[in-house]
Parts: structure tokens; sequence; C-alpha cells
């Protein structure tokens, strides 16, 4: 053997000895809960027996924190010994606190809050020594802002695997130890990353080879560098395993148990250079989009998402005003289905069994509407708390339009006025005695009327009702061109909509913007078209491939709606188009009668759900709305909790579980034009999935219908209802307000009428500068709680001006410690004070009367 040989092969078996000699971690633990899962005869006393028997076992918990409610009632004994045991015990650590363990990037960014919130206090009651450090999860609960919403909360570390359990998909795989993981306005986290190495399981769509400390996964990260590599594998609780990788000198590739806090504060490197500026596009995740079941429990979430947000500022313009206490339990059950409603389960396993609920599905539907009646038994009441003042001789009522927005908004609104007004010929004047345009839709026994209300930021106008002597003039914007063509306009746009091809949009002509047309003509495409895939028939099916019919639903000065009814594939459609004076956006509101349940996706999905490639994956089969539109090299933006993204994609499309892209669409995406000055935006009532790509428009998925995740058929039940909208616009989303337009979407004025009440217009709450939003504020009991996001402005000092009597601001973290009282100038009718945060930066403050 010659000398190169020899000293090869002492090389090699110096660095296999090297490795062999490398010490492996793995952190072990449980995760479930009462509605997830959860015996709870017999788990929590398993976990102290075995935490007792074997001392070199280590565990982190992820458990629904209403469980321990559960566990307390049902085995008081297994509780307080579980409760004595976990007492300065480091070989215990809670790791996700959240109230329902939500997936994170499909709720709002005050959904995330409370979820964490709501989740600490109920921990804390029970447990009041329990510290939480390091956020780990056992499913993919990620999203790009949750490292200043962690840190806010006293978190020092997060972990960003999810090895056993990535049904649902995973993050992306980058980098080696420790990462710096850097969120979306700034903050930074010290994280152990899915590294570059962490590969997935072979066979198996579940799992990356992080789940059990396998010898070619430590290989492979000794090989990348890591020093001190760790596996992770939180157990649904239930398995009776007891320490996953096996006990005593039988553990697997000699790891050792620890906690994450261990992990990094004892193990690690404890510090890295690498920083890891996370994209929400790193989070690769993947549902069952365009499912009817999953469909409609994201609609139902964001319908109470939205409710109970504005109730609470409803009440809380209200307590400013006149004192109007909302009852705090009230709301915070609200607040508890809610977030019950975000639980990942319900979104992945939808037609799963839960107790006493039925289906998952059938549980979000009784917790949202919960949520809902609530929220509007407490508008409701704070707005009768403005019910009072002197009614002048000629008034015949007020109308007071309340701003839940931290923005001066100009809008129409309409009202349904009591039935003895059906008669009468009505005008409306402001609080300056100005007559404001309005319009008066007179139908069997009763009256809606429509005007231009313009609303001061979180705050209210009120508008005198007075008779009129003579009825409005009859307006006509719509009308039809020819055989096929329609025509809506107003003082904003000019649409045709073609008959011929399923009332479709052939043109859509922005008058503000230099006449331009929307419409991409040169494309196969029509905009506004739906287009599928329907399996069982082998073919594409188009709403442009039957004619439709058009009629007039509204034409008046300030509001103009047309239903176009036509098919798709035999089965009937409505679609109703509305356009608004003064209004960018253009509403869409679609039902589609299925006739009967029809295959829809990229090809009839087999009953193996474990299979890499998947039917329900690449979004251009399914059916889509598409859009279009005449733009040069466009760029895609898409919003995230307390986030808005710049897309890197080349396109949406993937087939296999293995090379999922994000294409998830949270409130919005923006197409906007690279080198020119026009942009369109969408806006989705529900979280879901887009499609976009080369020679694929913007596509927003409406509906798969077959075999998904677990083997389940995915049927269609009933008529599908999806309303969305378009927003043409120059410039970038930012420079164009798209979010604060979409918030606008979401949080409507509120109209009330009064027969008596004080004429006023008051802003409580305003800004110097626009790009600021309030997306929380609340009544506590110690004082007024408010919450800034910085969603489209700089970081300058911003000024923030308060409208009503107060003597103190604080600005505090997520756990209610003061982090600076904040200096104010005080006026002789406002209080001034100055802050600044970065773009997407959050903060909250704690105002005194």
């Amino acid at each position: 053997m010659n000398r190169f040989y020899r000293i090869l092969i002492l090389a090699t078996h110096f660095i296999c000895a090297s490795i062999d000699a490398q010490q492996a971690y793995f952190v072990d633990g449980y995760h479930g809960g009462i509605y997830g899962h959860y015996p709870l005869e017999w788990q929590t006393q398993f976990m102290v027996d075995n935490i007792l028997r074997y001392p070199e076992w280590e565990i982190c918990l992820e458990i629904e924190p209403e469980t321990w409610d559960s566990v307390r009632r049902s085995t008081p004994q297994a509780y307080n010994n579980f409760k004595t045991l976990i007492t300065n015990n480091k070989r215990i650590e809670f790791t996700n606190p959240t109230y329902a363990q939500p997936y994170c990037y499909n709720i709002s960014g005050e959904s995330l809050i409370r979820q964490f919130e709501y989740g600490i206090e109920k921990i804390h009651k029970h447990f009041p020594r329990i510290e939480f450090v390091t956020y780990s999860a056992e499913e993919p609960c990620f999203t790009g802002c949750m490292p200043q919403i962690l840190k806010s909360f006293g978190f020092r570390y997060a972990v960003l695997k999810n090895p056993n359990t990535c049904w649902g998909g995973y993050t992306r795989a980058y980098g080696g130890e420790l990462v710096k993981w850097i969120g979306s306005d700034g903050s930074s986290i010290l994280t152990v990353p899915r590294y570059a190495c962490e590969e997935f399981e072979e066979n198996s769509t579940w799992q990356t080879k992080a789940w059990c400390n396998s010898k070619s996964y430590l290989d492979a990260c000794f090989n990348y560098g890591i020093e001190h590599p760790v596996g992770m594998c939180f157990q649904d609780a239930g398995w009776k395993n007891g320490p996953w990788l096996g006990t005593g000198e039988n553990i697997k590739n000699n790891s050792i148990y620890t906690t994450w806090r261990n992990y990094f504060e004892n193990i690690s490197a404890g510090k890295t250079d690498d920083d890891w500026h996370f994209s929400q596009e790193d989070v690769l995740v993947g549902l069952m989009w365009g499912s009817q079941i999953l469909q409609k429990i994201a609609q139902q979430v964001r319908i109470a998402e939205n409710k109970i947000v504005m109730a609470e500022k409803m009440a809380t313009i209200a307590n400013i005003e006149n004192n109007y206490v909302c009852p705090q339990d009230e709301l915070d059950e609200a607040w508890r289905t809610l977030m019950l409603a975000q639980h990942h389960d319900a979104w992945i396993v939808p037609y799963n069994r839960l107790h006493k609920y039925g289906t998952w599905a059938d549980a979000v539907s009784k917790w949202t509407d919960s949520t809902n009646d609530v929220a509007d038994k407490i508008i409701r009441e704070a707005s009768f708390s403005f019910n009072k003042g002197n009614k002048t001789s000629a008034s015949l009522g007020y109308i007071k339009v309340y701003n839940t927005l931290g923005v001066k908004r100009s809008e129409v609104v309409s009202l349904l006025l009591p039935r003895e007004f059906a008669d009468v010929n009505i005008k409306l004047n402001d609080v300056n005695d100005k007559e404001i345009v309005c319009w008066a839709e007179k139908g069997e026994g009763e009256m809606r009327i429509f005007f231009h209300a313009e609303v001061p930021p979180f705050g209210y106008a009120t508008y005198r009702i007075l008779r009129k002597n003579s009825e409005e003039e009859k307006a006509q914007g719509i009308r039809k061109l020819n055989d096929s063509e329609w025509v809506m306009e107003n003082d904003r746009y000019k649409i045709i909509i073609d008959a011929s091809r399923g009332g479709t949009i052939k043109n859509l002509i922005a008058k503000k913007m230099g006449n331009k047309d929307f419409v991409k003509q040169t494309s196969e495409k029509a905009f506004g078209e739906l287009r599928g895939y329907f399996y069982e028939e082998g073919k594409f099916y188009s709403s442009t491939n039957t004619p439709a019919t058009i009629n007039i639903l509204r034409d008046n000065l300030l509001v103009k709606s047309v239903k176009i009814e036509g098919e798709i594939a035999s089965h009937p459609f409505t679609q109703i188009i509305t356009i608004v004076q003064g209004q960018d956006r253009i509403d869409f509101d679609l039902t589609i009668h299925w006739k009967n349940n029809v295959g829809i996706g990229e090809y009839k999905q087999g009953e193996e759900w474990r299979e890499n490639r998947r039917a329900f994956y690449d979004d251009r089969f399914k059916l889509n709305v598409l859009f279009p539109a005449e733009l040069s090299s466009p760029r895609l933006y898409k919003d995230a909790p307390f986030d808005v993204c710049e897309s890197k994609l080349d396109n949406t499309f993937f087939q296999t579980w293995d090379q999922i892209k994000h294409n998830v669409i949270l409130r919005w995406v923006d197409l906007v034009e690279s080198t020119g000055n026009y942009a369109l935006a969408l806006f989705s009532d529900h979280t879901t999935s887009y499609s976009y790509g080369e020679n694929f428009p913007l596509g927003l998925t409406l509906q798969y219908s077959g075999i998904g995740l677990w083997g389940v058929n995915y049927k269609i039940t009933r008529p599908l209802q999806v309303k969305y909208a378009v927003v043409p616009h120059r410039e970038r989303w930012d420079k164009a307000s798209v979010s604060t337009k979409n918030d606008c979407w979401n949080e409507p004025l509120l109209c009330e009428f009064y027969t008596t009440t004080a004429m006023g217009k008051k802003s409580l709450i305003n800004f110097q500068k626009a790009g600021y939003q309030i997306c929380a504020a609340r009544i506590l009991d110690d004082g007024i709680v408010i919450r800034l996001f910085n969603v489209e402005g700089d970081d300058s000092l911003q000024k923030v001006i308060f409208d009503f009597p107060l003597s103190s601001i604080d600005e505090i973290d997520l756990r209610g410690n003061v982090i600076e009282n904040k200096t104010i100038k005080k006026n002789h009718y406002s209080t001034e004070m100055k802050i600044s945060m970065p773009r997407f930066g959050v903060k909250t403050f704690l105002i005194k009367k």
C-alpha cells in the first residue's frame, strides 16, 4: 500500500472517529390538549411518573392552556402531583402558550397577540411561576412577524423546526446550529432553524430527518459543521412511548435529552453572526385551499376577527364619550371562542370529530357565532350610549356614523330607516348644516338611504334628517351598449361587461388614471373568468363558454350594481358587481349554485394519502377567478400578519409535498409594475391561496373537490359564496395605501339611527402623518390600551393627537410592563404624543384618564 493511501485511510478513520465522538441532543415532549388530544384519565400522571422514573429524560410541553382546567377537575391528584413536579424543575419547559395553537400565518396579527396573551394568562393561573423562554411548536405554527411579538412577551429563543408533523407544511431549510431570525420589523431572536442539511425523511410526506436523530441525520449535521446537532419530536398527548429515543444506555445514537432552554443556554454556541431575514415565503405550507369546508371556516374566522376588534373599538369610543363600560367577561369569552376557531386542527382536519361539538367545522360555526353575538351586542350597547340630546322641531331624526380606523374616511354608506320614513322625501345635513349628497331608495314599506359620509379618524360624525319637498332625479350610469355588452360607469370607472362571454369584464377603464384600461386584451383568459379542470370529464370548463344575462340591481347617484347570471360547466352562478362614487374599490359577490358534487382539481386523487404527488396542490387546475391585467413586468406583494412581503417566486405552481411554495393570500395581494406606474390589488374575504406565473394571470382559488389529506373526500355540499374586490391604482402598495383600503373593507363604517342625539363630529385619536393603523383599542381596569401598527409609514417621528382628557401615557410591552413613560404635551382641548417605530413595527400604549 503506497504512502498516499495510508494517509487517506488514516484521515478517513480520524474523521469518522471524530464524528462518532461528537455529541447529539434531542428535544422530546408532548403536543396536544383537551381539544386536540389529551387523555384526561392518565396523561398527566403518566408524565409525572416517567419524569421521576427516568432522570435523564427532559421534556417540552405544547399543551392547550385550557386543558389544565379539565385536568384539575378530572384528576385532581395527578394535577397536584404535576404542579409540585414542575416547581423549579428545569427538566420541563412550556414552549407554546398560545390559547389554541393556531398556525399563525392564517390569522390577523392582533389575533396572534391575543392567542399569546390569553394563553399565558390561563397557564399562569395554574402555574404562576412558569417562565416562557423558548417558542417551539410541533406543527408549522410560524409567521414572519413573530420575533417582535415573542420578544415583547419575554421570549428569548425560538425554534423553526417541526420535524414529525409536517403534514401541513414546514419552514425553508436554512443555516446551521443557530441563526438570528430577523422579523418583518427588524427585530431578531436567537433561533434553531430547520438546518440547511435537514432533509426530508425518505418515504415520508410528513417528516424531516430530525424527528428521531438517525445516524444519517447526525452525520449530515456534523459534516455541515454543526457542533451540537439537535433533533426534536413533540409526541401527541396520548402516545404511551415515554422517552422517544429510549432510556439509559439504550438511547438512540447516545443522544442526550434536553429542553430547548437548556440547549440554547448551556449546550449551543449561544450566539451567531448568521442573520436570517426570514420572509413570509420561507413559511412553506399547504392546506386544502379551495375546499368548501376550509373556505367556510376561513370566512367565519375572518368575520369574527373583524367584528370583535370593531366591538372593542366602539366600546372604547363610547367609554371616552359617554363612560360606557363593556362587560369584560363577555369580551373575554368572545375572544376565547374566536381563538378556539383558529385552532390548527380546525384548519387541517375539519372533518374530524370533536367531542360534543360534532366535527371541527361544526365547532367553528358555533364558536364564531358566539363571538359575533357578543360583538354585535357590544356595538349595539355602545351605539345606544349616544342616544341622548335634544331633538329640534325640524329634525325627523339623526344618523351617526362611527369610524373605528385611525384614518379620515370619505365613503358612501347606507342605512335602513324606520318604517315611518317609507313615504317621506328626506335630505341630510351635516354638523355645519350643509346639505350632503344622499339617495333614498324606497321599497315596499321601507326606505334605505345612501349618503356620502365624511368621518374623522377614530371618531364619529352626525347627520340631521330633514324633510325635502322633491324627489331625487333618476341617475343612469348603467346601460346596454349592444346585444352582448353593458357598461357600468361612475366618476372612477367605465366597465364594459361582455354578456356573450359569461359576464366577464371586457374593459376596466380607470378615469382618474388617464383612462388606463386594466384588462389585458391579448390574454386568452378573460378578466373575471371562472375556470377550472373538471377531472371526471377530463377537461377545463370556463364561464366564458356560456352567455350570461345581466340585470340592473341599483343605479343611483352613489351606488351602481349589476347582477350577472351565467353558468360554469352547466352549474348556474350569480355574480354582483358594485361600484361606488369616490371609491377605488370594485366589489364582487359571487355565488355558484352547484347542482351536485363534481370533481375539480388536477386529477382524481387516489386514497393513498401518503403519496408525495397530490392533486390538491396545483391551483391552476382548481376553479379560479382570473384577472389578466395589463401591467408591465409586474412584481407581486402580499400581506401577512403585521407584514407585507415582496414575492421572489417565479410562479406559485407545485405538485408535490416536498416542493411546497408559499401561495397564501391572507387579506390581499398586489401586482405592481416594475417599470411603469400602475398596479392592481386583489382583496379576499378569507385566507386561501392564489395562483400566478408566466402565462398564467393572477387567480384567486375558489373551489377544489376531491380526495385530500388523510384520504378524506372534500366534497361540494352547498353553494359556493365568496366576496372579493379589486383596486386599480398607481404606485406601490404603500404609496397607494392598499393596506388601509383593505382595512376599510374589513372594518366598514358603522351607522346608527337616533330619534335624539347630540350633533357632533369628533376624532378621538388622530395622526399627523399617514401610515399608522390602530389595530386595537380597549378599556381595561387601569386605563385605555391602544395598539399601533406602522404598516405604510416610515421610521420618522409621528405625532399622535388625543382629543379627550388624559393624565398619562406609558408605552408597555405585551406583558403590561412599562417600557417608557411618554412625554406628552397638553393643549387646551387635546394631548399630543410623539413616537417612532420602523416599518411593520407594533407598539402598545396604556392611557390613563
